[in-house]
């Protein structure tokens, strides 16, 4: 069988008596392999190959949008819209009336169950699961559906919930992927204590139903929101799970229940767009570092980690990042790129979003997805500006949903593109094995704590927009585990990786790695140690050359494959996030770099 080395290798279906396969694996079929060229990059709406104006959807109102499902879960009131939402009290706050009066209330009023008037405890575990369940509509032909799929259980048993909306004619991956048209996925409150994407994805899921605001999109994307990806780090106010880990720092690791249940969900529906709801600390270490208050709206940022493909970033800047900020600005919004500091107090460096593959928003850039994060303004400051943070998202996500129907045939180009490019690189050129920010100097506008004025500060600043490469090796054809790397094996088919079993035992041309230091610490990102992570070896490895014996029940990994640069994050041992250093790979000799296309038999896998 020849097998076309711009997609995935496919075992051949064997005699059910021996259920194995003869795939061979001739040296030549990656050889004749060459880089896709790169085709003009659109500016304007179109495709790749011919820009051209797209049809435009619809432009609803992304402000207004007061949100209640027809049912009224909850016995919630809701006020009309335009009026103001009440302001917080000022105990609530964390500074005074300065600070406060530059973040009005907006004109809207959003109301959801933790939004009700009165309220001191945002919508719960249950009345999410009723507000969601209650705009369940039956099918109709061609028309809107919005099902509810429980995607996982979190670690205290709570069912993790999205809900699907789309005019496909079903709601299932298979029916999405018939329909054609491109998925966007919203996800609120990984981290517990930042609820204010939870209640702006309520509020959406009410306007994509029948009659709501954002319904006429439907006509040309489908849309899966998640409002709450951690129900027991939201139930419990904390921003970790139930057992103490940062599942955004989980995403390549997949050791939650919680991260595994995104990851099946982004793998089954294959999005073309991540949008990952935040918020981000306002006062605390930026008081005590800089003597200054966080004054932006929102802070964005897209993928930024090695390996990259350069036509998803470009994707996410131009058609997203931009389109956004001007979204919000029209709102009289302000937003900048996303940046944070170290709980080290002595540490006055501030560093964009971070450049490990382990967050939702560079782990799903590596699927070739455009992965954005939105922060806005709210751990520390309790229910202050709940209304306008609400609004922020609102603004953002609407922004991100129309920029995906006016760009869906450009999107789905680029994406063909990218798939090709990637696997036509397998046993050719050099890869990154770790990068690191660009170091340098910024000037950052912040509040003044006391009198609520505009402040600039002069910061040391790592800048994440330009990588710095670290470690740099030739591109393997594949990558060779051992039998005994069975759970991360697991893993990478959970992310959608296609790995295949040796049936026959054979032989390949490989890299073997060779320990030249070793110790054990900590993985840490831009703001300090990842919690809940534990001990990692950290090591340093040099490559020898040879012909090394391959035993039937091992496994094969090929790069021909679209998310090929996923499987290098995860099997380079000499990175943090790898799973030689978090121990799911247990022996260097586990791992081998295949240098040439192998000739070996695999059989199908279960």
């Amino acid at each position: 069988m020849t097998t076309s080395p711009s997609a995935p290798i496919t075992p051949l279906r064997s005699p059910a008596a021996v259920a194995r396969l003869t795939v061979v694996c001739a040296a030549a079929l990656l050889a004749a392999c060459t880089s896709t060229p790169l085709p003009p990059w659109p500016s304007t709406p179109g495709t790749v190959s011919a820009p051209r104006p797209a049809p435009q959807a619809p432009r609803p109102q992304p402000a207004v949008v007061v949100a209640a499902p027809p049912a009224n879960p909850g016995g919630v009131t809701i006020n009309p819209l335009g009026t103001s939402a009440q302001p917080a009290p000022l105990a609530a706050m964390p500074y005074g009336q300065a600070v406060a009066a530059r973040f009005p209330d907006p004109m809207v009023r959003y109301q959801t169950p933790g939004l009700a008037d009165g309220r001191s405890a945002y919508t719960t575990n249950a009345e999410l699961a009723q507000w969601l369940r209650q705009l369940e509509i039956p099918a109709t032909p061609g028309g809107t559906r919005l099902a509810v799929q429980e995607l996982g259980l979190s670690q205290a048993g709570t069912p993790i919930l999205g809900l699907v909306a789309t005019r496909a004619q079903g709601v299932d991956a298979a029916s999405l992927e018939a329909q054609g048209h491109p998925t966007v996925l919203l996800v609120g409150q990984q981290h517990g204590d930042e609820p204010a994407g939870s209640e702006a994805l309520l509020a959406l899921a009410r306007e994509l139903a029948p009659g709501g605001l954002l319904e006429p999109l439907l006509e040309r994307i489908n849309v899966i929101l998640v409002p709450r990806a951690n129900p027991d780090g939201a139930e419990r106010g904390q921003r970790t799970t139930a057992n103490g880990v940062d599942m955004n720092r989980d995403h390549l690791l997949l050791t939650t229940p919680e991260a595994r249940a995104l990851a099946v969900l982004v793998r089954n529906y294959r999005p073309v767009a991540v949008i990952d709801a935040h918020e981000y600390t306002v006062t605390g270490r930026f008081v005590q570092k800089f003597n200054a208050i966080q004054r932006y709206d929102a802070l964005l940022q897209y993928a930024t980690t090695a390996n990259m493909p350069e036509f998803i970033t470009k994707a996410a800047h131009e058609w997203y990042y931009t389109p956004m900020s001007d979204a919000l600005r029209v709102q009289k919004l302000s937003s900048d790129w996303y940046y944070t500091t170290s709980t080290d107090p002595q540490d006055l460096r501030v560093s964009m979003g971070g450049v490990q593959p382990d967050t939702g928003r560079n782990v799903n850039g590596l699927k070739n997805t455009v992965s954005l994060l939105v922060e806005t303004r709210g751990v520390g400051i309790g229910r202050a500006h709940i209304q306008r943070r609400v609004h922020t998202q609102v603004t953002a996500m609407t922004s991100a949903l129309r920029s995906t129907a006016e760009r869906a045939q450009s999107l789905a180009q680029v994406r063909s593109f990218v798939a090709r490019d990637i696997s036509a690189q397998a046993c050719r050129g050099e890869l990154t094995i770790e990068a690191g920010p660009t170091p340098g100097q910024h000037e950052l506008l912040m509040l003044d704590p006391v009198t609520g004025a505009d402040r600039s500060v002069q910061v040391q600043w790592n800048s994440s927009l330009t990588l710095r490469p670290l470690k740099t090796r030739a591109r393997p054809c594949g990558y060779w585990l051992s039998a005994s790397a069975a759970p991360a094996v697991e893993r990478l088919q959970l992310l959608g990786l296609q790995v295949l079993r040796v049936a026959e035992a054979g032989s390949v041309l490989a890299d073997t790695y060779t320990e030249t230091s070793s110790s054990t610490g900590v993985r840490e990102d831009v703001r300090g140690s990842v919690a809940g992570g534990g001990d990692i070896v950290r090591v340093e490895v040099g490559a020898a050359r040879a012909a090394i014996d391959v035993p039937a029940g091992s496994y094969y990994v090929p790069l021909n494959q679209p998310l090929a640069n996923l499987v290098v994050a995860a099997l380079e041992p000499d990175t943090q996030s790898s799973y030689f250093a978090n121990r799911l790979i247990h022996q260097l000799g586990d791992t081998a770099r295949v240098m040439a296309s192998p000739s070996l038999v695999f059989e199908e896998q279960d």
